[in-house]
């Protein structure tokens, strides 16, 4: 981002400038960014292996990098369709940043796109969900340490918050206390309320007391607070060496990730599998899978609840909670 060529440069527009490229940067989330860049560079690469020029735009060496993708042919594996639509979005964003336009529906792009669908998709493959006992099972495992009441926290309020793993570690104490802040939450006496920066714009999600203190995520987060000494700025930050005090620095969302994987290896979830299977069948979506699937609630209040803009997407969460539930064909009469 600059400034036209037939204005002159000035303190004040240049200032005005930086600040609109913060205002650009903020427009997606930083893994996002950090995706878009990956696929920048990786199809850079590749034209220079073939020696084509990135721009501008060609949708012929674009449908070829698309059919190289999926067929596999170089060293690298093939991709998913789902991989191949995401750098396909990558590049036209990538493009549009250097003033250049995409055409995604130009022939060779969609009829490559689109043979490559028809021939190489797959159901799509969902993480398993965590139930009412995996969660209460996990959170079992962990010590009543620093860090353990900080893991306990995170695990029971993300799964009771149906959250982002995301939008788990970008929570504040209050509002505004940092400017990478995605949201910030109240405590109140039937519960906390967290006001979320999220995905599809700010939202507001309402989590009541549990019926014990063992398994509330509200009674955790105070917990945790309170031990942590923790009054301003992140809530979930790191901890020492000795686990004994909290740092200022906000957790990075692997962590999420891999307390997830961790805590269901050790509460021996799925053991039926082995253990690399175990690990992928699990993630940070598998929290909000679980509260989809688990709560026995009007499906409307769910999806306000996980922020969906349609029923359909929250069906999505909802692993087997209505399969068979209504049997049509003993209503027709068979």
């Amino acid at each position: 981002m600059s400034l036209p060529s037939f204005v002159a440069g000035s303190g004040t527009l240049d200032r005005l400038v930086d600040t609109a490229r913060d205002y650009a940067r903020a427009a997606a989330s930083d893994n996002t960014l950090k995706a878009y860049a990956k696929d920048w560079a990786h199809f850079a690469r590749w034209c220079r292996m073939k020696g084509a020029e990135t721009l501008p735009p060609s949708p012929e060496m674009i449908g070829l990098y698309l059919a190289d993708l999926a067929s596999g042919a170089g060293p690298s594996p093939a991709l998913s369709v789902s991989t191949i639509d995401r750098r396909l979005s990558g590049l036209a964003w990538n493009y549009a940043q250097r003033g250049f336009a995409l055409d995604r529906k130009n022939r060779h792009i969609a009829t490559v796109l689109a043979g490559i669908k028809r021939k190489h998709a797959r159901p799509p493959v969902q993480k398993e969900a965590i139930l009412a006992d995996d969660i209460l099972a996990m959170v079992a495992t962990l010590p009543f340490d620093l860090r353990g009441l900080r893991d306990r926290a995170i695990l029971l309020l993300g799964y009771a918050g149906g959250l982002r793993r995301s939008e788990i570690v970008s929570l504040d104490v209050h509002k505004d206390d940092t400017p990478d802040s995605g949201g910030w939450v109240e405590v109140f006496d039937k519960g906390t309320l967290l006001t979320l920066n999220a995905k599809t714009g700010w939202r507001e999600v309402e989590i009541g007391r549990g019926s014990k203190d063992q398994t509330c995520p509200v009674h955790a987060l105070e917990q945790w607070l309170h031990f942590a000494k923790i009054d301003f700025g992140p809530i979930f930050v790191g901890t020492s060496r000795d686990g004994k005090k909290a740092l200022e620095t906000r957790l990075n969302d692997k962590h999420v990730a891999r307390l997830i994987k961790r805590t269901v290896l050790d509460a021996g979830i799925r053991s039926d599998l082995p253990e690399k299977d175990r690990l992928a069948l699990f993630s940070g979506h598998s929290l909000r899978a679980g509260l989809a699937s688990s709560a026995e609630v009007d499906e409307r209040y769910v999806q306000k609840h996980l922020g969906h803009a349609s029923a359909e997407m929250t069906r999505r969460y909802q692993r087997r909670r209505d399969r068979f539930r209504v049997n049509l064909t003993k209503a027709a009469g068979l």
